[in-house]
């Protein structure tokens, strides 16, 4: 399957959603799930802003998902995925800002691979999980790491506004269990990983949650960060890097 990357962008009061094809042509879809060609034409970089590529109904992230991380947190192995949510709200696209609030003195990236559903899901196997998947894109799980060591429940230290950024677009027909995962703060190399890594693989992330809660298509299950989380501060620049996928870009106010 050739690989398809889809987003979504803004060219001047426009909001859409496209495909890339040869020669930077953008090809316009009706909505990133059925790819109902609307229009072709070419685009310069300059001409559109990215947006977040989707827009979900819940964002259910899965906990501790590399040894090594656990090891630097000094917590348990999980027998089982650890999920928690993060909101909607919390989603910010391409080159916008992270905002450090007032209420937390840490707050740190974790570069995570992200699964976009397809299609209701609900009581999937691992075997079938598969089909469910749009295709993946970067997502940085922002953490008020202050908040998180003295609450037991997460809610709070993830939830923040700008605290999702995602994007750039999603990439589907890709095998997503064996990518480069890094992360770049002010250019340095801060997180450097695999997702063959992985505690939890991505089919059985999926059919686990799926037992729990159905997901809808536009939903977004992020993987787990590997080892290396650390602050951001105000000013810096933080990449977050996955191989066959591309670079989600977000600075820091």
């Amino acid at each position: 399957m050739k690989n398809i990357i889809k987003f979504c962008y803004k060219n001047k009061k426009k909001i859409g959603f496209g495909i890339f094809e040869e020669n930077q042509r953008i090809v316009e879809i009706d909505n990133a799930f059925h790819q109902k060609r609307v229009n072709t034409r070419k685009l310069l970089p300059q001409q559109i802003r990215l947006l977040p590529p989707i827009s979900p109904t819940k964002i259910i992230c899965v906990g501790l998902n590399y040894s090594e991380h656990i090891s630097e947190l000094k917590m348990k192995r999980p027998n089982e995925p650890l999920i928690f949510i993060k909101p909607p709200s919390s989603i910010i696209g391409p080159y916008e800002s992270i905002e450090i609030p007032k209420s937390s003195k840490q707050v740190d990236y974790e570069g995570e691979l992200a699964i976009i559903i397809k299609k209701y899901c609900k009581n999937v196997s691992i075997a079938l999980a598969k089909n469910y998947i749009l295709g993946y894109t970067c997502l940085n799980d922002i953490t008020a790491r202050d908040i998180q060591k003295k609450e037991v429940q997460w809610t709070r230290a993830k939830s923040y506004d700008t605290f999702c950024p995602i994007g750039p677009w999603i990439t589907a027909g890709i095998d997503a269990n064996n990518l480069s995962l890094q992360v770049f703060v002010n250019n340095k190399i801060k997180q450097n990983s695999n997702t063959t890594n992985f505690i939890f693989g991505i089919n059985e992330i999926v059919s686990f949650i799926s037992k729990i809660m159905t997901l809808s298509p536009g939903d977004i299950i992020s993987t787990g960060t590997p080892p290396g989380v650390g602050q951001l501060k105000q000013g810096d620049t933080v990449e977050v890097k996955i191989e066959k996928i591309g670079s989600l870009i977000n600075f820091v106010k």
